[in-house]
């Protein structure tokens, strides 16, 4: 894995020393000595504006560094370039950060631009829209968060923590627009996948205290 790591990092350089590399051996003895030095050359170099150096995020999104992750993206220099699905990843994580940062007008611009390349899974389409959906939560803009959250729903979300996080948001919106008895729905269902986030726990727990006093 680390090999491969370092193959990704590097590939831009080591093809282009490969091309030269073929470029002497062309000169010194033909093309098709030189052939194998191009080919090889070309794929890697190839690799690197179309597919892109995310495979090393990954490393640094499970440890929690983000500045980590934040230079890999920078390194790329050509986003048109990817190939569609790893774009749609590319702007993904970007806004991600983006959130992280607090930055939600940036976050949903490039939340906004993943999601109209198309995601890969139906699933990260669904967390995609749930991140757009509390984007809009976090401006105010409910009408907007509400469809986003209920798209997210209905193409569905990866794991039950990210289910509990939707259906609490909508439990909120309900809220603020006096459904309660939908407001009491959707949190049973929130309640029923025993999420086990702590900040999502904590949200369960706080609703809790009043939500059976609402009427509905």
């Amino acid at each position: 894995m680390k090999f491969y790591n370092l193959l990704i990092k590097y590939r831009l350089w080591i093809g282009i020393v490969l091309a030269v590399l073929g470029g002497y051996v062309n000169y010194a003895a033909g093309f098709w000595p030189a052939f194998p030095l191009y080919f090889v050359g070309l794929i890697l170099i190839l690799g690197h504006f179309f597919f892109g150096p995310l495979r090393l995020i990954q490393e640094y999104m499970e440890t929690g560094d983000m500045d980590g992750a934040e230079k890999v993206l920078a390194s790329i220099q050509f986003p048109n370039l990817l190939y569609k699905p790893i774009r749609s990843v590319y702007y993904t994580l970007k806004g991600n950060i983006a959130m992280m940062k607090q930055d939600f007008d940036g976050a949903e611009k490039m939340m906004k631009k993943g999601l109209d390349l198309g995601m890969p899974m139906k699933e990260a389409e669904g967390a995609s829209m749930l991140q757009m959906g509390m984007i809009a939560m976090q401006k105010n803009d409910l009408k907007q968060a509400e469809s986003y959250i209920r798209g997210a729903i209905r193409k569905g979300l990866p794991d039950k923590e990210n289910e509990a996080a939707a259906y609490l948001q909508m439990c909120s919106i309900m809220m603020n627009k006096r459904e309660f008895r939908a407001s009491k729905d959707f949190f049973r269902k929130a309640k029923a996948l025993k999420p086990t986030t702590p900040q999502i726990v904590d949200q369960i727990k706080q609703i809790e205290k009043y939500i059976s006093r609402m009427p509905g």
